[in-house]
């Protein structure tokens, strides 16, 4: 509907352009002053005229002295001559006025005689030629359908990427430095014996930085780069998606070398046959394209294909074996020392204040991803500007740290004075606890200022990075989250629904320490129930029960000896300490935020 507008617009446009200048053409800028015969036929017999010139019924007259031209209309069938001597002109005063006859020159009168009928079949092409155009562009795109939109980067666009922006992950880029080696020089491994791989399948936690870890392979080999989402080759129409997949490699073999990487690709690759639309659906047909385009790349095409996803357990089978996607790369979440290095190259462009530590920012953000610390950047930035501040400073990155946790300040959210006092009592107990057990990590602040869905937080964070965790750490944890709970209950005599969260964390904690982890002397060291995932809806909606009705009640006694002890063990801690319980409530109730020195200078 809009291009049969925009036509008619256009057409419109034309049609008065084209009057426009026939106006123009038929229209003298200066229209001469029209007078009667019985005065011209005066001012001939008083020898004012000075030339007279005809062309057809037309008579224009220059009188003397006088710059304007006059005119005259004739009659049409008798000549100008005969007209005048009918009105008395005198023939002895004709006879001194220069008369000149002008033809009409051959252009003028065609234009003249066909322009009105050739106008409106003009008009009428130029109105069919465009809807032509129109109903063209619809089959065009209707022959587009079946081809993949892929975006094509060349290698100089992707030259600002390359492995310096991507921080950590030395194995990572090791392994991808090599698929780098394979494009720029081939010949040097093909002379070996060596075959260029055909997939690199990247895998990782959402956020850390697949996609730029595949912008920058193309940026350091300089090699086209096609960029496209799973999600895009799957359609309602059954074959579009292969159609898609076919197109999508043929373009890639024509700039070989070159980098095809598919973003997302459990999207289409999920394992066949465990969805509830059959064996025949999209989805499935776009996969087994894929595989067979895979398949079929020859010996020699330099295209390697890199994927992403943060599911590798749903893929197929099928496209994991050797031959198709024959490396698999893991990033991991940054450790201390990549995420400071990660602070360091988001800092870029940000005018931050000279002292600002960021080995300590990288502490307190132990789980953060690449996606995590740059969003923490940007927040930061964007609390100084709010604060009218030239240069950001220590003080809103590590705001910004809580922000990015948790969610913003809800300075709306007032509590009472009964519930400010709830709330101390809360997360003093968290804290103590956390303090004084020897396997937890250290308390780095607590606040009962509202942030996000929580009234108050306490805030964790380990001295350095860790990658096991034993029994007594979880044991640990349970009574620390169980903290805050027991505190109500010897404070207040009662419990309120601020502990709902810190419950159901306690009880999935307990849940994973026996069902997962094996850590129940009763049970032993096994694993119980299996998860049954429908890949169709994409996520977990059945547990397949491989244990009998007996072992599902020891399961529960089992958990709920752990959460008996952790309580009985939070309530132990607290009973013996209830004066600095009181004193760090207080503190918190007048200060509402407490930081780690000032927290570790009330309780010891």
């Amino acid at each position: 509907m809009n291009s049969f507008i925009k036509n008619i617009l256009i057409a419109f446009v034309v049609f008065l352009t084209i009057a426009s200048i026939f106006a123009m053409y038929k229209t003298p800028l200066t229209e001469p002053e029209e007078m009667s015969l019985d005065k011209l036929v005066a001012q001939i017999n008083g020898e004012e005229v000075e030339k007279i010139e005809i062309q057809g019924e037309e008579v224009k007259v220059k009188i003397k002295d006088d710059n304007k031209e006059k005119k005259v209309k004739k009659e049409k069938e008798s000549p100008l001559g005969e007209t005048l001597q009918n009105y008395g002109v005198e023939s002895d005063k004709l006879a001194k006025v220069e008369v000149k006859i002008v033809d009409e020159s051959g252009f003028s009168y065609w234009v003249g005689a066909l322009l009105p009928f050739l106008l409106p079949f003009g008009l009428i092409a130029i109105f069919i030629y465009f809807m032509a155009r129109s109903v063209q562009k619809g089959n065009n795109r209707a022959m587009m359908f079946g081809q993949s939109q892929a975006k094509k980067f060349e290698g100089k666009d992707e030259s600002k990427t390359s492995f310096k922006d991507v921080a950590g992950v030395k194995e990572a880029k090791e392994e991808l430095f090599e698929v780098v080696e394979f494009l720029k020089t081939p010949k040097k491994f093909t002379d070996l014996g060596a075959e260029i791989p055909k997939g690199v399948l990247l895998v990782g936690p959402p956020g850390t930085g697949k996609t730029l870890m595949a912008r920058a392979v193309a940026g350091e080999a300089k090699v086209p780069f096609f960029h496209i989402s799973g999600s895009e080759f799957v359609e309602m129409f059954v074959g579009v998606g292969a159609s898609r997949v076919r197109d999508l490699f043929n373009k890639a073999k024509k700039s070989a070398p070159a980098i095809l990487f598919i973003d997302e690709i459990d999207a289409v690759g999920r394992q066949r046959g465990a969805g509830l639309g059959g064996s025949h659906d999209e989805r499935e047909q776009t996969l087994n394209q894929i595989l067979t385009e895979m398949d079929g790349f020859e010996q020699g095409t330099n295209v390697i294909v890199i994927a992403a996803t943060n599911r590798p357990d749903v893929l197929d089978p099928a496209l994991l074996r050797p031959g198709r996607f024959d490396r698999r790369v893991t990033l991991d979440l940054p450790d201390i020392k990549d995420r400071e290095e990660l602070l360091k190259i988001y800092a870029r462009g940000k005018k931050l204040v000279q002292n600002v530590n960021l080995k300590k920012v990288a502490q307190r953000t132990p789980g953060f991803s690449g996606a995590d610390i740059k969003n923490l950047m940007n927040e930061a930035a964007i609390l100084a500007a709010r604060r009218d501040k030239k240069t950001v400073g220590e003080k809103e990155v590590l705001e910004a740290i809580e922000k990015v946790m948790l969610g913003p300040e809800r300075k709306s959210f007032v509590l009472s004075e009964q519930e400010k006092g709830i709330a101390a009592y809360h997360e003093a107990g968290h804290a103590l606890v956390s303090h004084l057990l020897p396997h937890t990590d250290p308390v780095h602040k607590i606040s009962i200022i509202s942030r996000g869905q929580a009234a108050g937080y306490t805030l964790k964070l380990p001295e350095k990075e860790k990658h096991f965790h034993a029994k007594q750490e979880f044991i640990e944890d349970l009574s620390v989250l169980l903290g805050g709970y027991v505190a109500e209950k010897i404070v207040f005599g009662d419990v309120t629904t601020g502990a709902t969260s810190d419950l159901r964390e306690v009880t999935k904690l307990s849940r994973k320490l026996v069902t997962e982890y094996g850590m129940s002397d009763k049970l032993g060291p096994m694993t119980f129930g299996q998860k049954d995932e429908m890949v169709f809806l994409g996520r977990d909606i059945a547990e397949q029960r491989d244990y009998s009705e007996e072992v599902a009640s020891e399961i529960d006694k089992e958990i709920r000896s752990f959460v008996d002890s952790a309580h009985d063990r939070a309530r132990q801690i607290l009973d013996g300490n209830r004066e600095k319980l009181e004193l760090v409530a207080k503190e918190l109730i007048d200060k509402e935020t407490l930081e780690r020195e000032d927290f570790e200078k009330l309780v010891g």
